[in-house]
């Protein structure tokens, strides 16, 4: 042990300095504390207030040095001897012995590369690099902090292991890149933390890790430091299949919409189910339904569950709702071992305003652009994220590539993406700010949206990237190299608006309307597109999808099956928001479940059937999904029969697949005889008729069986004469 001097001047700090460590103002933490080399040997010194007492003990637990008092209270100081190894064995009240490696001992701990890149701004992969990494470092184990702060004057990581003291593990600053680092040794997996910052005009709010993996359950708000083992996946096969690039443009894509908190609650206590719960009950639900995916809204980390997760703050942690990383990990690979892939909602264009998240992370506008008429959302009360600072673009499309690459996801929705292209999107004259030539397009989004696409299209081929998408933006789904966005599917949010608007009017009026369910045409193959009937369609007073059927009872579920059949024979891929399926009668609420008692009625039930046999046609049937972004494979038959409110299509696959002949009615009257074109002779199987009784329909139809006749119709050189129920759609297959 070495003799500790009670006047050896190298123990104390100035005055000045030692007042700034007391008062949490020292920028340079590393100065002073940690081991410092001078000409007499190693001055260790610690602040860790409120500490009794304070030894430094060798790798054997011998005592090396007792730590002196040396100016406020928490601050220790000894002499050791040069290059000597130590530990801290510490006293705290209460008769509590802790003994811990040194935080400032370490030295630098991100690698050049990535503070190279981080400075450069082009990392794409911040979920290993910033944020709380569980590891071991010189073999001792502990969690390396890293926070992009670049205008803070300090930055401490703060949490029950310090008592929430800012002053006792302040991180080191790399100036270049503006990251704060710090290793803590001894650290456990399941710590909860949060940063405290000093930034340029005083103390912020204590502020979540903008990197962390894992996050607190709302109302809670700290971050969590997750554990490091790495799932075991079993779902290789799924992947090697998915690598199959653009495979799933010529397939059967039929994607079932949830909201994660509201599909199903449980009888006990009305909290919504957890992702095991979610994996032993909503999985086979989709399975037997036949839909090919789902999706999710937003489950990255939210603070307020009435945004339905789109005001997103932990961009790279689950929901802890539903469970930890582990378990939304065992939900997806359950996923795929089902033959079901996930997609899920991302949010990059803006993010909510509370104080422990992004907003003034650093006492400066960093993640947003600091003149509001660029930075906050009036429509939706939101910070709008910064694109054109590189920083924030490697943030985002980091963040796409963690869900990609940390959980094996099949896709990305990427939200609104109107917002993000358009300067003045919800804004008026005089509120926004023109592009660098004086247009309202957003050059630095479209920039990201580019490079996302890239991104996500070169390091995990066979994925995919949806674009909510709602204006007449050209080039949404063409390649970046052809200057195009580089999506891989677009929301055809104008065949839904048209088409409902269409179900929506009496049939006596839909003569009227003939055209909206036509105009669709004129631009499905301009874009590849998926066919939506989302959330949004059903919430904010828009009420149900039965509930805006026109009718009676039965004449309402007639009608929602007969669109169901025309959308699910339109080309273009299909979505269909969770309740639709079984013609839900009330309005989607994210504090409800759906209407699961409704199943007990048969006209509920026989739409739950219609849908699952539209799957499994749809899915089979070659000429229904092979070209579905290709003009070969759809030819009107009859789409100017206003009178009777009829339409009738067919659609091809491949050279020597059998086509499909669809014909609807939307009207409540039977058409008896009626006679359309046939591209070929021969019989016509009815595969599928939504007015059969199995579904809660009148059972007419054609006895299952259509002979074409040689009289030409229609420019087709062949006719049948079919009968077409009341309010029905009604699928033909050649041959049988």
């Amino acid at each position: 042990m070495n003799a500790q001097r009670l006047d050896d001047p190298g123990l104390n700090l100035d005055a000045a300095t030692a007042a700034a460590l007391e008062s949490g103002r020292l920028n340079d933490a590393f100065a002073v504390l940690g081991p410092h080399a001078d000409a007499r040997g190693t001055v260790v010194r610690t602040f860790a207030p409120p500490a009794e007492g304070i030894d430094l003990i060798g790798a054997g637990d011998e005592l090396l040095a007792v730590m002196q008092r040396t100016g406020p209270a928490g601050l220790f100081a000894a002499r050791i001897e040069p290059q000597r190894g130590y530990r801290f064995r510490i006293r705290w009240p209460g008769g509590v012995t802790q003994i811990t490696e040194d935080p400032y001992s370490y030295g630098l701990l991100l690698g050049e590369l990535d503070v190279y890149l981080l400075a450069e701004g082009n990392h794409l992969e911040l979920g290993r690099c910033l944020g709380a990494q569980a590891m071991s470092i010189e073999g001792v184990p502990g969690v390396r902090f890293a926070v992009w702060a670049p205008n803070a004057q300090r930055v401490s990581v703060v949490g029950d292991f310090n008592g929430w003291d800012g002053r006792r593990h302040p991180m080191r600053k790399r100036v270049e890149a503006g990251v704060w680092e710090l290793f803590i040794p001894r650290l456990p997996v399941g710590t909860i933390y949060k940063y405290e910052i000093l930034g340029p005009h005083g103390m912020l709010p204590l502020k979540a890790d903008p990197v962390a993996l894992q996050a607190e359950a709302p109302p809670r708000t700290a971050s969590v430091v997750t554990d490091p083992t790495p799932f075991t996946w079993s779902d290789e096969a799924w992947l090697k299949a998915r690598a199959s690039t653009g495979e799933h443009l010529h397939a059967a894509l039929s994607i079932y919409e949830v909201h994660a908190g509201s599909w199903r609650r449980r009888e006990r206590d009305w909290q919504p189910l957890n992702w095991d719960e979610l994996s032993e009950q909503l999985i086979p639900y989709v399975k037997d339904l036949g839909f090919t995916h789902l999706e999710l809204l937003p489950i990255m980390a939210h603070p307020f569950g009435g945004s339905w997760g789109y005001q997103v703050l932990g961009q790279y942690a689950p929901h802890a709702d539903f469970g930890d990383p582990r378990a939304f990990a065992r939900f997806v690979d359950r996923c795929h071992n089902a033959g079901i892939g996930v997609i899920l909602d991302w949010v990059p264009g803006h993010f909510p305003t509370d104080p422990h998240g992004l907003a003034y992370f650093d006492g400066t506008a960093l993640y947003e652009h600091a003149d509001p008429r660029e930075g906050f959302h009036q429509e939706w009360n939101t910070a709008v994220y910064n694109l054109g600072r590189r920083e924030v673009h490697s943030f985002l499309i980091s963040a796409a590539l963690f869900w990609l690459e940390r959980f094996h996801i099949d896709g990305l929705r990427v939200d609104a993406v109107a917002s993000l292209l358009y300067r003045d999107y919800a804004r008026r004259e005089g509120q926004w700010i023109p592009n660098r030539f004086g247009g309202r397009e957003n050059l630095e989004a479209i920039d990201f949206l580019r490079h996302l696409n890239d991104a996500v299209a070169q390091r995990f081929p066979g994925t995919m990237t949806l674009a909510e998408e709602s204006t007449a933006w050209p080039g949404v789904t063409r390649p970046t190299r052809e200057w195009g966005l580089g999506f891989t599917y677009k929301w055809n949010m104008g065949w839904m608006h048209d088409t409902l608007r269409y179900m929506q009017t009496d049939p006596i009026h839909r003569s009227y309307a003939h055209n909206d369910m036509t105009f669709g045409l004129l631009y499905a193959f301009s874009e590849r597109f998926v066919l939506p009937l989302s959330h949004d369609e059903v919430v904010h007073g828009k009420g149900s999808l039965i509930g805006r059927m026109p009718g009676d009872t039965w004449q309402r579920f007639a009608n929602l099956r007969a669109y169901f059949g025309f959308m699910w024979t339109q080309p273009g891929k299909k979505l269909l928001f969770m309740g639709g399926e079984i013609g839900q009668d009330w309005e989607w609420d994210h504090d409800r479940q759906v209407d699961w008692p409704a199943l007990e009625h048969p006209l509920h039930r026989g739409v739950q059937r219609l849908i699952g046999d539209l799957n499994r046609v749809y899915a089979t049937e070659v000429a229904l999904h092979a070209l579905d972004c290709d003009s070969a494979g759809f030819r009107w038959i009859i789409g100017d029969d206003r009178d009777n409110s009829v339409f009738a299509y067919y659609r091809n696959g491949y050279e020597g697949t059998e086509p499909i002949i669809v014909v609807c009615n939307f009207t409540p009257v039977p058409r008896l005889r009626y006679r359309i074109g046939s591209p070929r002779s021969g019989g016509w199987r009815e595969i599928l008729n939504t007015d059969a009784e199995i579904y809660g329909g009148s059972n007419l139809g054609n006895g299952g069986w259509v002979e074409a006749s040689s009289m030409p119709s229609h420019g087709q050189p062949f006719s049948l004469e079919i009968t077409v129920p009341p309010l029905a759609t009604v699928l033909l297959r050649h041959g049988g």
